[in-house]
């Protein structure tokens, strides 16, 4: 066994020491000398500080470039990297890592799995790396988990929830899923789950803006997480309009807005993953009454509708078929009828004309906390776009006053 590696930390001398565990043939777990280091910090005077690596035994330092680096990736990379974050005050875009779960849960479930897993590792069939997928889909399976353990004591439940993993690719999350216990519901002809506690999207494509309209209309009770991944609308590939954020938020930002339209209470968390991709969002709770279902379907099929224009049509050889053809087919297995014409998907409005649609009390939050309607609407390109002194309203009359609605209550900027 390898790649765990306890942390002793000195707060007195600042310093933390790095001690790597191998198992030897016995199944006992002994320190690896040779790859001990250890990270300093320092205070010189006033505000100057200095950071430094030492591996105290650098020549019988052992590499395999996997779990343990080279002794030169020390010196020229992490010791850069330390002195880089030390004094960066750029505020990150994304939430802090597992803001909904216990880490220290999380920690003990994720090693646990992990090494009951591990054999995986030297089995895995597949040319991708082994060390970054199985232990990736452990980390997701560990945080799901705890997510339905936590869920199980908040609603007193006893019984442990079912779920759908749509577009699961190998399958080796479900697999861990089920294994622990976790009930798991075969899709049949329909693409609607109406018996089942959870819809999962894990790094879903084509279906990852499908993950919150699937869960809204299975159920009032359904539940949904989604891990996005490569950028795609309903219709097609997703088609870049805010020049001002990174692609990725730009596209996280829209997944986002996709369940709060489908009237969910959203939540933003970044996983402890081996990927680039790693913000998802938890749908567990809705924002309207159950009375109110009809109204929000008809506000998601507006929705859904009005994207038509924003994408662009590719096609998939994986799974052999165009998306503008089969976005049609898709639509009414979900309950959405594609529109006929494309220029009943947007409608054109004045500043004035979008302002009768509001309250007076929603504009007065919108000067105060965003500064005003004409700013608001410049900063959220995936719904408006300026034209001809005009605003091209991207979503429907009825969805736009949710999307108002949902701003000035401050539901919608938080997972900003």
């Amino acid at each position: 066994m390898r790649g765990r590696e306890p942390a002793v930390r000195d707060v007195y001398n600042g310093t933390v020491t790095f001690l790597p565990l191998e198992e030897n043939s016995e199944g006992k777990c002994l320190v690896k000398k040779c790859n001990i280091y250890q990270i300093q910090l320092k205070h010189i005077k006033d505000e100057e500080w200095s950071v430094s690596v030492v591996a105290p035994f650098p020549e019988d330092w052992f590499s395999d470039g996997i779990v343990y680096p080279k002794l030169a990736w020390l010196g020229n990379e992490l010791l850069s990297k330390l002195a880089k974050w030390s004094v960066e005050q750029k505020p990150s875009e994304f939430k802090s890592t597992l803001s909904l779960i216990s880490v220290a849960k999380y920690t003990k479930v994720y090693q646990d799995l992990k090494e009951k897993y591990k054999e995986m590792v030297k089995v895995w069939p597949e040319v991708t790396d082994p060390e970054k997928f199985v232990y990736e889909d452990v980390a997701i399976a560990t945080y799901l988990l705890i997510l339905w353990e936590e869920e199980r004591k908040e609603k007193g439940l006893t019984k442990k929830q079912s779920f759908v993993d749509l577009g699961c690719g190998n399958g080796l999350l479900v697999h861990i899923l089920n294994n622990e216990g976790e009930a798991t519901i075969i899709p049949g002809d329909s693409h609607l789950f109406p018996d089942t506690d959870w819809v999962i999207g894990n790094h879903s494509d084509e279906l990852t803006p499908w993950i919150p309209v699937i869960a809204a209309r299975s159920s009032y009770s359904c539940c949904y997480f989604v891990l996005p991944c490569c950028f795609f609308d309903f219709h097609g590939k997703y088609s870049r309009r805010q020049s001002k954020k990174t692609q990725y938020r730009e596209y996280l930002d829209f997944v986002a807005l996709v369940g709060f339209v489908c009237g969910f209470h959203v939540e933003e968390d970044c996983l402890r993953i081996p990927s680039t991709k790693r913000v998802s969002f938890v749908g567990k709770s809705r924002t309207y009454p159950a009375a109110e279902h009809a109204l929000i379907d008809k506000q998601i099929t507006q929705f859904i509708n009005s994207r038509r224009t924003c994408a662009v049509p590719t096609c998939d050889r994986r799974v052999g078929f165009n998306h503008k053809d089969h976005c049609g087919d898709l639509c009414k297995e979900t309950g959405s009828e594609p529109p006929e014409d494309e220029a009943e998907t947007a409608e054109s409005l004045s500043l004035r004309e979008v302002a009768e649609h509001l309250n007076k009390e929603t504009l007065k939050k919108l000067k105060s906390e965003y500064g005003g309607l004409q700013t608001l609407l410049k900063n959220n390109h995936q719904v408006f776009e300026a034209f001809g002194g005009k605003m091209i309203i991207m979503i429907g009359k009825d969805v736009l006053k949710v999307f108002f609605n949902l701003v000035a209550s401050k539901e919608y900027y938080k997972i900003k």
